[in-house]
């Protein structure tokens, strides 16, 4: 029986399998590998299909970490919330760096993520604009 997070899961190993043999590639397999070469600490696991079951993941779980990069970038490409793209350029100025900016991005997504999860509510936008300010 096959998951949605399999299925989501597919989608980083065929766009990895496609970058690798230099296949024609969709709009967002080409988000995906953009994200994947940043990080080279995945590439061993994303050669490997078969691990499709991985559970148990030393720290991070390499598939939330790139959905969730692909989320702030997609959330700054639409500017939703409204005034995320300001606030990412402001950070990106101020670590020197998009992926670093990301990164602390993506810290207060998941946390706010994590608490409407456990609230069973939507996600508070403007909480989650107030955190990105105060970093």
């Amino acid at each position: 029986m096959t998951t949605e997070r399999d299925e989501l899961r597919k989608v980083f190993f065929e766009a990895w399998r496609k970058y690798q043999l230099r296949s024609p590639i969709e709009p967002l397999e080409s988000q995906l590998i953009n994200i994947i070469l940043l990080h080279p600490e995945y590439h061993a696991l994303l050669s490997q299909p078969d691990n499709l079951q991985v559970e148990n993941f030393n720290e991070t779980n390499p598939f939330l970490h790139m959905s969730l990069h692909l989320a702030i970038r997609e959330q700054v490409a639409t500017n939703r919330p409204p005034g995320i793209q300001q606030i990412h350029q402001h950070l990106c100025e101020q670590f020197n760096d998009v992926h670093n900016a990301e990164h602390h991005m993506m810290e207060c997504l998941a946390d706010i993520l994590w608490h409407a999860q456990q609230s069973g509510k939507m996600p508070d936008e403007q909480v989650y604009l107030e955190r990105l300010k105060k970093l």
